[in-house]
């Protein structure tokens, strides 16, 4: 459908292409190019960590850690069902076992007190999500996590740049995983990358990676047979996706100070809706607004949508719960009441639109239909 308003966005600018045609222009390192370690270097610096790994995808990303943490069909991993798919299919990727826990209701990430209730002798590790660019309540499943001597890793998918009492997201787990998929806070199309303070787990994710090739120098443009030491994956980020990444980190600041004034707008003008609940946070609790989530009160949230796809708005749920997907249920046996205030909240949620550059103009257009929808119910 062409959207009168679409739910995201990609911002991108004259530097994303000439970074871009930098990298095509001269003809050879396309792969293993500079720009790959350049781009690792600037994410690890920018989230302040020793090392980053850069990946295809956030979801190969997950990948690669299960395997360089050893997760295996012994362990269970905790994790939330209101995220995107990825998270929960991860661990089974080295055939562990996901463990759904709650949600709480304030940042909609893991309840730390259900987390404790899911722990067992099999628990290996505990990995939520911070939803929609807001941190959830991380520092509690950091102590959940040392107290049973498990791995924290976080999903930051949708939260790079976020912070928590001015400490980033992506800084309090074991491990971290961010996402630049196009929807993302900085986009390279598809892409992912891991921040670790582990030499051990750094070194792994390089021979995971490609193919568990150990480089002892460029492969591309070294005439020497190397050896390979495990067994990996083609995992790699091509350098012209590297290129369009270190453009775009260019610019995350900027563009998180525009998410944030656009979400502060929509806050200030919707507040009055009595029927809707706003995604609004504690100062500590610094939000980058990746996605702009409501929750619509008396069962009207589809009703909200199919009036605003009629006008133009794009919305979305984020997100039905993995449970409850056709796969979980005929695998797992999972029904509908297993995880209550996980459907409450899925049956609540919606995605408003939100993008650096959107208008004022066009937040007005939302706005004004929301509120004309309301007044005619």
């Amino acid at each position: 459908m062409n959207w009168k308003i679409p739910l995201f966005k990609i911002h991108s600018d004259k530097n994303d292409l000439d970074y871009v045609s930098r990298v095509i222009k001269r003809g050879s390192f396309w792969a293993i190019g500079p720009e790959v370690k350049d781009f690792e270097e600037n994410i690890a610096e920018y989230i302040g960590t020793k090392y980053a790994v850069v990946f295809n995808s956030g979801t190969s990303a997950l990948h690669a850690l299960m395997i360089a943490y050893g997760i295996s069909e012994t362990d269970e991993l905790i994790v939330p069902s209101f995220t995107f798919i990825s998270t929960a299919n991860a661990p089974q990727f080295t055939r562990s076992k996901p463990v759904f826990a709650e949600i709480e209701e304030n940042t909609f990430g893991l309840d730390p007190e259900d987390v404790n209730e899911k722990i067992t002798s099999k628990t290996k590790a505990i990995l939520p999500i911070h939803y929609g660019g807001c941190p959830c309540q991380i520092r509690e499943l950091r102590e959940i996590a040392d107290d049973h001597n498990l791995l924290l890793i976080e999903d930051a998918a949708e939260a790079m740049g976020s912070k928590l009492n001015n400490k980033k997201i992506g800084t309090f787990g074991d491990s971290a995983m961010f996402s630049f998929c196009q929807n993302k806070i900085i986009s390279t199309g598809e892409g992912g990358a891991i921040t670790t303070e582990s030499d051990d787990i750094y070194n792994k994710l390089q021979l995971i990676l490609s193919h568990g090739r150990q480089d002892t120098e460029n492969y591309f443009s070294s005439a020497k047979s190397m050896d390979y030491v495990m067994l990996g994956h083609n995992f790699r980020m091509s350098s012209i996706i590297a290129a369009l990444g270190l453009s775009q980190l260019q610019k995350i600041d900027d563009n998180i100070s525009l998410r944030r004034e656009k979400a502060n707008y929509l806050n200030n003008k919707l507040s009055h809706l009595s029927n809707i609940s706003l995604p609004v946070f504690s100062d500590d609790y610094y939000c980058v607004y990746q996605m702009y989530t409501i929750r619509v009160k008396n069962n009207l949230r589809d009703s909200l949508s199919t009036y605003l796809s009629n006008k133009g708005i794009m919305t979305k749920i984020y997100f039905p719960p993995v449970h409850l997907t056709s796969f979980y249920k005929s695998s797992f046996g999972y029904k509908s009441g297993y995880l209550p205030i996980t459907e409450k909240v899925s049956k609540e949620v919606l995605s408003l639109p939100i993008y650096p550059s959107i208008t004022f103009e066009e937040m007005d257009y939302i706005i004004k239909c929301i509120s004309d929808f309301f007044e005619g119910v």
